[in-house]
């Protein structure tokens, strides 16, 4: 059987139901959208954010120099004064100061480089050494990451009480257990470790050693750091043992490394600070000693550059195609390419600026005013039509009603229309500013990718920008330049969000609705 025949009255209010679902589902349907894009937007600030906080701040190795000599000589040198932190060290543990490798494992602590600044501070003040002098070095990056996610994976435990000290003829110690059982517990839980995987590590009244074996009643120890016990009884001192995550041969940090950090950090000698240096340094080899200040400041003259050089241009661009050029076939020619430069990519300017700016001219690579240029050709199109887009949102009875009452054409534009066309016009050139700040591919092709020592004091100094370094230090071998790679690229995000915040403010600041 045929269904009966709807009325006109129920047929509309199906169809009404229908157009309702619909656009229910469209919504729900935006707003899925909106909340997958979000959410992939948070994990990746998220997983950025987690990776650079390891670089906002860092361990230091507070040493103490009291050499007054070095005050009486004309010009300190890195290698004097290296050669004095190395002496205030072996003060801290003048125990190993017969045993070559383990001064090599010391003195590994910190860089060569890193007394730079001290060098810097004695040259400014002669009079710097004639008292003791405490100063804070970066600690090596090995190690500063492993104080920073490895050391919380120690797991202590007590060994039990110590019996007989001795030392045999090839300078490793046997300890004995003081209670008759011996360390057959200890034993068992070491056997049940992934040896392959894991080190041991053994404190005894101050001094550290590496376990070596654990047989019964006896433990074989190499010794690491500290003062060594008195050979004999030890009235049943207490024996602990740390066991760390990995072996020595999966990580770059030795376990004398490892004991010298634990026992300075006990000392008060390696403290927690934020890193100045990522702000304040420029490039360096060495992660714990690089900063971004060259790319910061190198960022800034590029983009001074670029604001000259395309905002004035693109903006009177616009407004002789939009006010004043006839149409014509040539101004058709000129708003077609116009509108194609925009979506050209953005190598191809960087061949533009080697092949004209370099080579041509002859102006000098890796300096701020050539990648100001070529990024400036790079947004011109960009500014060019959303300024016209601007100019052309401004209605026409603005302009009748200025040339009605006397005002010549160029009155009209200057005075009426551009001003009322501001807010797009800044909005749209801050946005290109921002992209011309992202771009990585032009400069790289005009030599703005080489190491930068010092911070540029001129738009014509060699000079670096933020991508990139971020590009450089991402490809660095050591793991140290991965939480400062993230570091450089929070810096950038804020700079673009500062710069996107701006446009938007502008706008809704001075915007007028028609």
């Amino acid at each position: 059987m045929s269904k009966p025949a709807l009325s006109p009255e129920a047929f509309a209010e199906q169809r009404l139901k229908k157009r309702h679902a619909a656009e229910r589902r469209f919504k729900l349907y935006g707003q899925l959208a909106i909340g997958i894009a979000i959410s992939f937007l948070a994990i990746l600030l998220v997983s950025i954010s987690s990776k650079a906080l390891g670089a906002f701040s860092r361990h230091m190795l507070v040493v103490t120099i009291d050499q007054s000599e070095l005050s009486q000589r004309p010009e300190l040198t890195v290698s004097d004064l290296n050669l004095a932190v190395r002496d205030a060290l072996l003060e801290e543990f003048p125990e190993i100061a017969a045993d070559r490798q383990a001064r090599i494992e010391l003195f590994g602590l910190t860089t060569r480089l890193a007394v730079l600044p001290l060098t810097e501070e004695a040259q400014d003040d002669p009079n710097l050494f004639e008292g003791p002098v405490e100063t804070r070095l970066a600690l090596s990056d090995d190690l500063d990451l492993y104080l920073k996610n490895n050391i919380k994976d120690h797991e202590s435990r007590e060994v039990g009480r110590a019996g007989r000290f001795a030392a045999d003829t090839s300078g490793m110690f046997r300890l004995t257990d003081a209670d008759p059982d011996g360390f057959v517990d200890f034993q068992e839980f070491v056997e049940a470790l992934p040896a392959p995987n894991t080190d041991i590590l053994i404190s005894l009244s101050g001094a550290w050693f590496e376990l070596l074996d654990v047989a019964g009643a006896a433990l074989e120890l190499k010794h690491m750091a500290g003062a060594l016990p008195d050979l004999g009884e030890q009235n049943a001192g207490r024996i602990e043992a740390i066991i760390l995550p990995s072996s020595s041969e999966n990580r770059k940090v030795s376990n004398r490394q490892i004991v010298f950090g634990m026992m300075l950090q006990e000392r008060g000698k390696i403290q927690y600070r934020f890193n100045q240096s990522l702000f304040s340094n420029s490039d360096s080899t060495y992660p714990e000693l690089a900063g971004a200040a060259a790319a910061l400041v190198g960022s800034l003259f590029t983009m001074l550059i670029t604001a000259l050089f395309a905002i004035p241009v693109g903006i009177l661009a616009a407004v002789y195609l939009e006010e004043f050029a006839k149409k014509s076939l040539l101004t058709n020619v000129i708003e077609v390419n116009i509108n194609n430069l925009a979506a050209v990519p953005s190598i191809i300017f960087g061949l533009l600026g080697a092949a004209v700016f370099l080579n041509t001219f002859g102006m000098p690579r890796s300096v701020p005013l050539v990648g100001g240029l070529v990024l400036g050709l790079l947004v011109l199109p960009t500014i060019i039509i959303a300024s016209r887009a601007a100019l052309q949102s401004v209605p026409p009875s603005v302009r009748d009603a200025a040339l009605g009452l006397g005002a010549s054409h160029s009155q009209a534009v200057f005075h009426h229309v551009l001003p009322l066309a501001a807010p797009g016009i800044f909005t749209g050139a801050i946005i290109a500013m921002a992209r011309a700040l992202g771009e990585t591919a032009p400069l790289l092709l005009i030599g703005m990718v080489a190491f930068i020592s010092e911070v540029p004091r001129s738009p014509s100094d060699e000079a670096t920008v933020l991508p990139v370094l971020i590009y450089k230090w991402f490809s660095g071998a050591e793991r140290a330049w991965e939480p400062m790679t993230a570091a450089v690229i929070i810096m950038l995000l804020t700079i673009l969000v500062g710069m996107n915040l701006v446009a938007i403010l502008l706008r809704r600041r001075f915007e007028r609705r028609w």
